[in-house]
C-alpha cells in the first residue's frame, strides 16, 4: 500500500512539475516527488516476518535532511531571482 501511494505521489509531483509555471510550484512539486520516493523506500524495507532492513530507513532519514536543506536553498535562489527580475 505504501509503494502504491509512493508511486502515486511521484506521479502527481511529476505532473505538477511539468505543468507549473512558477518557481514555488516547481519546488513544491519536487518535494512531493521526494515524498513519493521516500514512501517507496520505506515500503521496500517492510518485512512481514518482523525483521525489517534498517538501511532504507537510514537512507530516508538522510534524504529528508537533504531535501529540507535543498528546499531552503531553492527557495532562497527563487526569491533572489524574483528580485533580479523586479529590478530590470
Amino acid at each position: 500500500m505504501f509503494a502504491v501511494a509512493g508511486v502515486a505521489l511521484f506521479g502527481i509531483g511529476c505532473m505538477g512539475l511539468l505543468r507549473s509555471g512558477t518557481d514555488l510550484r516547481r519546488i513544491l512539486a519536487l518535494n512531493v516527488m521526494g515524498v513519493g520516493v521516500f514512501n517507496v523506500l520505506i515500503a521496500t524495507a517492510y518485512d512481514p516476518a518482523g525483521a525489517s532492513d534498517p538501511v532504507p530507513h537510514a537512507l530516508v532519514i538522510t534524504g529528508i535532511v537533504v531535501a529540507v536543506s535543498a528546499t531552503a536553498f531553492a527557495l532562497v535562489l527563487a526569491r533572489a531571482a524574483g528580485r533580479d527580475e523586479d529590478a530590470d
